[in-house]
């Protein structure tokens, strides 16, 4: 059973300081005994990478939450509200743990390249904090989060705190969009391949100039087993570690093959 000492957390997103997905986690963690400070984008930044702001300056303002407590909103990324909040909002107190989500929208497979949601976590581990990502994998409306919210709160978090996580390691949860009583389970999983096709549509403005939209549809294929995308398929919360270190160690005595070193 995960240990019941009282964590002090920071919680952060991308999908804004007001988004439904953050404030119901927050009261989840609450509600396990946790210690929550939020700082998060003053705005959604969803998509937003492992972004951080060189060139302008960042602004922290504090703003009522729905249960009228206070959170700290800040101008940039979600990286960057993570490095404020270390370093600034919890005045360099080390906290036992980051968590970010809950995401309105699956960070699954190769998702987490452009996850705002997922880059927080890794900002977090590059300082040394362990991390965990959370989102929910659906962009519908009226979105369950009381599963993702309460598995984190209740087990994952107070695990991770107790056991640690290896350096540069974050934990990447993606849960369906389902009622937490018709949840399958838990499932510990690896990245699955999600690539999109279709991804970008040409079209002309009023006067005839051309402009162009992102978009893209998921390939039709099936999921390999044992990965994310197949265990929430499947109706599972994922669980897949991440790592930083992104060398393709397999590919090393190959590449070295190639005779390029020199000198």
């Amino acid at each position: 059973m995960p240990p019941s000492k009282p964590l002090r957390l920071l919680l952060s997103n991308d999908d804004g300081v007001l988004a439904p997905g953050l404030f119901a986690l927050k009261i989840a963690l609450e509600a396990a005994g946790h210690q929550v400070t939020v700082c998060a984008p003053d705005r959604p930044r969803s998509a937003s990478g492992h972004a951080i702001t060189l060139h302008k300056p960042l602004r922290l303002k504090q703003v009522p939450l729905a249960d009228g407590s206070l959170a700290w909103a800040a101008s940039g990324t979600p990286a960057d509200c993570v490095a404020l909040g270390l370093l600034e909002v919890l005045h360099g107190q080390t906290p036992d743990l980051v968590v970010s989500g809950i995401n309105h929208g699956p960070n699954l497979g190769w998702d987490v390249t452009y996850s705002g949601t997922v880059s927080a976590a890794m900002e977090a581990v590059i300082t040394g904090v362990p991390a965990i990502a959370v989102s929910v994998a659906s962009y519908a409306d009226d979105i369950h989060w009381d599963g993702a919210a309460h598995f984190v709160a209740h087990t994952l978090a107070p695990l991770a705190a107790a056991h640690g996580l290896p350096p540069a390691t974050l934990l990447n949860v993606n849960a369906p969009d389902l009622p937490e009583g018709d949840l399958k389970g838990v499932r510990i999983t690896t990245q699955g391949d999600r690539q999109y096709v279709d991804r970008l549509e040409k079209r002309e403005d009023p006067v005839g100039r051309p402009y162009y939209w992102l978009k893209g549809r998921l390939h039709d294929k099936e999921s390999l087993p044992g990965s994310d995308t197949r265990a929430v398929g499947d109706g599972y919360i994922s669980v897949t570690p991440i790592q930083l270190d992104m060398t393709s160690h397999a590919f090393l005595r190959d590449l070295k093959g190639w005779a390029v070193e020199r000198g």
